[in-house]
C-alpha cells in the first residue's frame, strides 16, 4: 500500500476507513457520547453506556494484544508519549463536556449529523474547529503553553498498564489485555442479557475502528521514511485541520485526521440513506443557534486543553490506559451532565446563551 499510494495517502486512507465505520456506528447504532450521558441520567437507560464500554473494552484488548504480538509499541502513541497537566485535563474536560451539552453534540456527533444533512452541525463544526486552532496555534497558544505545559517522555510510557507492569514485573500488555477483556465481557453480557445485539455489534465496530487507527499509523510510522504520529481518532482539532486542508491543500499533505473527518461524513451519509433517508435540516431558532455556537467555542478550547475530545480521550487515549484519560473522561461526563441538567430543568447558564 505504501508503494502504491505513498505514505501520506496511505495514512489518510487508514483514517478514512476507520472514520467510515465510526460514522456508520453513529447513524445505525446511535453511538453517541452526549446521548449516552442523557440516557443514563435522564432516561434511566444504560444501553448506550454499555455499548460505549464494549467499544472501550474492544479497543483496549486489541491494542494491548497487538503490543504483545509485537505489532505495535504503544509508548510511541502520542497519548503515552506526552505528559499532560492534570489541571488542563480536568478543566479542559469540564469545558468540553459543558460545551457539548450546549451545542447538542460533540465534534464526532456533529460530523455524524452533518453527514445526514444537518446544516446546523456544519456551522457548529466550523466554529469548533476555528476555536480549537485559536487555542492550539493561534492567539491563545502562548497562554495555553505557559499555563498548561506539555512534557515529552520518549522512554517511559505515560500509562497505567505500563506503570503497573514496571512495578509488578509483569509485561504491561498483559495487564492492559486482561483489563480490556474483563471490561468487554462484562459489557457484552449486559447487552446480551437485554437482547441488545445491534448495540453490541456497533460497539465492537467502533472499538475496532479505534484500534485500526493505532495499528495503521504505527505501521506507516515504523515502515515508512517520514515521521508520522502514532494516534487514532479524535474530532476537534482534526476538524480545524480539515478546514485548513480544504482552503490550502496545495501547500499541505493529507493525513490521518483529515481522512478520519471525511470518513465519518461518508459513513454518516451512507448510514442516513440506509436508516431513514438523507434530508436537509436547518436552524429555525436563532437563540438556539447562538447557544450551540457558544458550546462549540467551549468544546474547541476545552479539547485542546484536555488534549482530546470525548472520542480522542474517552476512547482512543483511555483504550491505552493513559494517565490522564480517566480524568478527562470523568470531567467530560460531569460537564455534560451539568449542561444537560441546566437545559432540561431550565436552570442557570444555559438560559443565558
Amino acid at each position: 500500500m505504501l508503494d502504491l499510494l505513498g505514505e501520506a495517502w496511505s495514512i489518510t486512507l487508514i483514517g478514512l476507513i476507520g472514520g467510515v465505520f465510526l460514522g456508520l456506528a453513529a447513524r445505525l447504532g446511535r453511538f453517541c457520547t452526549l446521548g449516552m450521558i442523557e440516557d443514563a441520567h435522564f432516561g434511566q437507560d444504560r444501553t448506550r453506556l454499555w455499548m460505549w464500554v464494549v467499544a472501550l473494552g474492544t479497543a483496549m484488548a486489541v491494542n494491548f494484544a497487538a503490543e504483545g504480538a509485537g505489532l505495535i509499541r504503544l509508548h510511541q502513541a502520542i497519548y503515552l508519549y506526552n505528559g499532560f497537566t492534570l489541571a488542563g485535563a480536568a478543566l479542559g474536560g469540564l469545558m468540553f463536556g459543558y460545551g457539548m451539552a450546549q451545542a447538542g453534540n460533540c465534534g464526532f456527533g456533529m460530523l455524524a449529523r452533518l453527514g445526514g444533512g444537518d446544516l446546523r452541525a456544519m456551522v457548529i463544526a466550523l466554529v469548533m474547529g476555528v476555536a480549537a486552532y485559536a487555542m492550539l496555534s493561534g492567539p491563545l497558544a502562548a497562554l495555553r503553553e505557559r499555563l498548561f505545559p506539555i512534557d515529552q517522555h520518549p522512554d517511559a510510557a505515560q500509562g497505567w498498564a505500563h506503570y503497573l507492569g514496571a512495578t509488578t514485573g509483569l509485561p504491561g500488555w498483559t495487564i492492559g489485555l486482561t483489563l480490556g477483556l474483563v471490561v468487554l465481557i462484562a459489557a457484552a453480557l449486559s447487552l446480551l442479557r437485554h437482547a441488545r445485539h445491534k448495540e453490541l455489534f456497533w460497539g465492537l465496530v467502533a472499538g475496532m475502528a479505534i484500534s485500526s487507527g493505532f495499528l495503521g499509523t504505527a505501521h506507516v510510522a515504523n515502515t515508512g521514511f517520514e515521521h508520522w504520529l502514532v494516534h487514532s481518532h479524535s474530532f476537534t482539532a482534526p476538524v480545524g485541520d480539515t478546514i485548513r486542508y480544504t482552503m490550502s491543500s496545495s501547500g499541505l499533505e493529507p493525513d490521518f485526521a483529515i481522512g478520519s473527518v471525511f470518513g465519518v461524513l461518508i459513513g454518516a451519509f451512507l448510514g442516513s440513506l440506509i436508516r431513514d433517508g438523507f434530508r436537509w435540516e436547518a436552524c429555525e431558532d436563532p437563540r438556539e443557534l447562538k447557544r450551540q455556537m457558544g458550546g462549540a467555542i467551549l468544546m474547541g478550547f476545552g479539547a485542546v486543553l484536555a488534549a482530546g475530545c470525548s472520542i480522542g480521550q474517552g476512547l482512543s487515549a483511555l483504550s491505552l490506559l493513559s494517565f490522564h484519560a480517566p480524568v478527562v473522561a470523568a470531567s467530560v461526563w460531569l460537564g455534560g451532565w451539568i449542561g444537560l441538567r441546566q437545559l432540561i430543568l431550565g436552570h442557570g447558564l444555559a438560559r443565558e446563551f
